[in-house]
């Protein structure tokens, strides 16, 4: 079985206008989801290791919170990127590598986005 065939399939209104968009739609997205559980307990780890600080915050503070510890944290940024990373397949982190500042901003962004929205969700 190979990396892509477990992937989520995701369907998108407008066809992508960049390259970038593109690996972002047909790469990014679908592995943040496959990997949307691994990725949210990793960050709940992260976030009892720190005394449960979080949970203790406002919906704006938590999505601060998440943004800050995600771009800031050198280690779990890292952490966080090789979870998606290692679901790449050898073309597509050949590709990743060629344009690796532009595709690492939009995985962080697509990232954080994720997690904010899904504590948003959780707290209701």
């Amino acid at each position: 079985m190979s990396k892509i065939s477990i992937r989520p399939i995701l369907t998108f209104e407008k066809e992508a206008e960049s390259d970038f968009e593109k690996f972002q739609n047909d790469v990014l997205r679908p592995i943040l989801k496959l990997q949307n559980d691994l990725l949210l307990e990793v960050f709940k780890t992260y976030c009892h290791k720190r005394k449960g600080t979080f949970y203790k915050l406002s919906e704006k503070e938590k999505a601060i919170y998440i943004d800050q510890s995600v771009r800031k944290d050198m280690k779990f940024k890292h952490y966080l990127e090789g979870i998606i990373t290692g679901m790449f397949t050898l073309e597509e982190y050949k590709t990743f590598l060629e344009n690796e500042e532009e595709l690492t901003k939009r995985m962080v962004n697509l990232l954080v986005q994720r997690l904010q929205s899904q504590f948003k969700t959780e707290n209701k």
